[in-house]
């Protein structure tokens, strides 16, 4: 694999964690090296540092997808999550006929605290600058000067947005809870789910718990969140009450994180999202769009 070829992985991370879609992820990467291709051998070898160069376009193309991404959202049926990653293991052919090099570049997505569905929540309110800005310089380490040569800005205003995102984090994201016991009151959600328990749900639940659910227009969803533990447990109970046979909820990784899949006849029709601070479970999403649930199913 060439040196070029080699950024692939790097790149499909950064885009990933500007644009909260895998989908756009690929198509901006893509896009990066249709333009490095389409440069001559001679434009090709002046430049000195090949990963250099990708990272600023890669960068500079998703800054310009985030700014189209707003008009497009506004136009979103109902909510709209970030979408979902599986495990690296459990990666589901998305592209077939694609080579073994390129295949599922979502598989080489690199599983940590910059990918859990609540830092990607977070993420998606801030400006594309500062988006940009952040997860170049407090995901990727890269300097506040090369982040002004990749946005065209200051050093000392993408200092600015860097700090004005990070604010933004602090705000919203308490300590989340230890994995072992988010995956426990996960395993417990699961149990008291599909028992219909609505009381066991409610003890399950911060005050304030949230479910978002995203279906795009294309399948059935809550249009807008559902707030309060018992609406919650109740909404939950309804859901679970409607299921006819052939359904299986399944404990998986979503975003690093322990979550649970559900499938219907063996093809994944929704993933769902935990974030867990303290002893109670505070936010869920629900993605049910499935134009972003390709990686999950191989159905």
């Amino acid at each position: 694999m060439s040196a070029v070829m080699a950024e692939r992985r790097r790149l499909i991370n950064l885009a990933y964690r500007m644009l909260g879609s895998l989908a756009d992820a690929e198509d901006a990467v893509q896009e990066t090296y249709a333009r490095w291709y389409a440069m001559s051998a001679e434009q090709q070898e002046a430049i000195e540092s090949p990963g250099a160069w990708l990272t600023t376009v890669a960068s500079r193309i998703c800054l310009d997808l985030l700014g189209s991404a707003r008009a497009r959202r506004e136009r979103y049926v109902g909510e709209w999550i970030p979408e979902p990653l599986p495990e690296p293991g459990e990666w589901a052919s998305v592209q077939p006929g694609a080579s073994a090099e390129l295949a599922d570049p979502a598989d080489r997505v690199t599983l940590d605290e910059s990918v859990s569905m609540a830092f990607l929540v977070v993420l998606e309110s801030m400006t594309p600058a500062e988006r940009v800005a952040f997860v170049l310089h407090d995901v990727f380490r890269y300097s506040f000067p090369e982040i002004a040569e990749i946005t065209g800005r200051t050093p000392a205003a993408c200092r600015q947005l860097a700090s004005s995102a990070r604010g933004r984090i602090r705000a919203a994201q308490p300590p989340a809870a230890p994995p072992a016991r988010q995956a426990g009151l996960v395993r417990d959600f699961k149990q008291a789910w599909e028992a219909k328990d609505i009381e066991a749900l409610v003890a399950l639940l911060d005050p304030g718990a949230t479910v978002v659910a995203d279906g795009g227009g294309l399948v059935t969803a809550a249009l807008h969140p559902i707030e309060g533990r018992e609406q919650v447990a109740r909404y939950l109970a309804e859901i679970a009450g409607r299921v006819t046979g052939g359904l299986t909820i399944l404990e998986r990784t979503v975003n690093g994180q322990p979550g649970l899949v559900a499938q219907q006849d063996g093809v994944t029709v929704t993933v769902f999202a935990f974030e867990v601070v303290g002893e109670k479970i505070t936010h869920i999403w629900a993605v049910r769009n499935p134009d972003k649930l390709r990686p999950w199913t191989t159905g």
